[in-house]
């Protein structure tokens, strides 16, 4: 950052920059971690000496909070992916079944607002189609915070709800099933395109066609072809070579900005992977509100019991299951 010309190109050095505090934060929350484990620390030996059981209680809360962090830790360092630093977009689909499907998938786009909230994440709306008596069509939300993607990429998948349904005027279980789709926020570079000269090669020629006598007569039209991906364009319309080329310029960046956008696309397409239908047999995890309480992920044979909490976004449970289950896979 102290290197001469650093802010020259601002696009750059604001990479640089993001770059610079993905690899500072970590470290960062290490010594504030250590810090404040010497505190407790401290805290446990004032209690021992002076037989205060009043500082059980602190202690108790402050080493539960200190794991937590400590475990999210130790998993942000797991996540290498390359996309794993970015924020997250997820979209939430109903499946078959109506007003109940659609209303599972509004349950579990709060879930994991509320569990964005408890990260201390932000939250936008980018998309929400209401239903017609309850819940959503679909709905797409932005988490936006360190190693979002990372996180929220394994709860992409079919999630299965089973519940006396409160739509159902004879009270009867309803099984129902909504799809979470998790993609990473990619930044959008698209005015960012950099063509070097040595990969253009310029040809100019006389204009042929309609015109007049400038046109005829002068070597303005220009072609220009781009070496790395083939690309050619030409322009001719306008009065001189230097008006051409600029124009032609113009032509090969849009052309430029749309072959990356659909390569982008492809690669998008891959992170998706393979799109499961929205029924049984494919969910990730089952909710199951009746006539027991249980969240199983059928992944890692993770349970827990307390659904209500479950449903107010603690899903930290799940998440590091399957983060540890691909990491090991990774190492092994």
């Amino acid at each position: 950052m102290l290197q001469p010309g650093f802010w020259d190109d601002p696009e750059e050095a604001q990479r640089r920059l993001r770059e610079l505090k993905s690899l500072k934060e970590p470290l960062e929350t290490c010594r504030q971690l250590l810090d404040r484990a010497q505190e407790a620390l401290g805290l446990v030996e004032l209690a021992q000496d002076e037989g205060d059981l009043s500082l059980v209680e602190d202690i108790q809360r402050e080493t539960q909070d200190l794991e937590r962090q400590a475990r999210d830790l130790e998993l942000s360092v797991l996540l290498t992916g390359k996309y794993d630093r970015e924020d997250a977009i997820l979209s939430f689909h109903p499946g078959a079944g109506g007003t109940e499907s659609q209303d599972w998938a509004e349950m579990l786009m709060r879930m994991y607002v509320r569990w964005a909230e408890r990260k201390g994440y932000k939250v936008e709306v980018l998309d929400y189609l209401e239903g017609e008596e309850a819940g959503i069509k679909s709905a797409t939300i932005l988490v936006k915070g360190p190693n979002a993607y990372g996180f929220l990429k394994a709860e992409k998948g079919v999630h299965r709800l089973v519940r006396i349904s409160p739509f159902d005027a004879s009270g009867r279980r309803h099984t129902s099933f909504a799809s979470v789709d998790v993609l990473p926020d990619l930044p959008d570079d698209a005015d960012d395109i950099e063509i070097r000269p040595e990969e253009l090669r310029i040809d100019t020629y006389r204009s042929g066609g309609a015109g007049g006598q400038h046109v005829n007569k002068t070597d303005s039209a220009v072609r220009i072809t781009h070496l790395p991906t083939g690309i050619v364009v030409t322009c001719q319309n306008e009065r001189s070579q230097h008006a051409n080329r600029e124009t032609a310029m113009k032509i090969l960046k849009a052309r430029l900005r749309q072959r990356r956008e659909e390569e982008r696309q492809r690669e998008l397409a891959e992170l998706r992977g393979e799109q499961r239908e929205i029924a049984w047999g494919n969910q990730i995890r089952s909710y199951v509100f009746q006539p027991y309480t249980l969240v199983k992920d059928h992944r890692t044979g993770v349970e827990v019991g307390n659904v209500q909490a479950v449903m107010d976004g603690d899903i930290d449970v799940f998440i590091y299951a399957v983060l540890e289950q691909r990491a090991a896979v990774n190492t092994a």
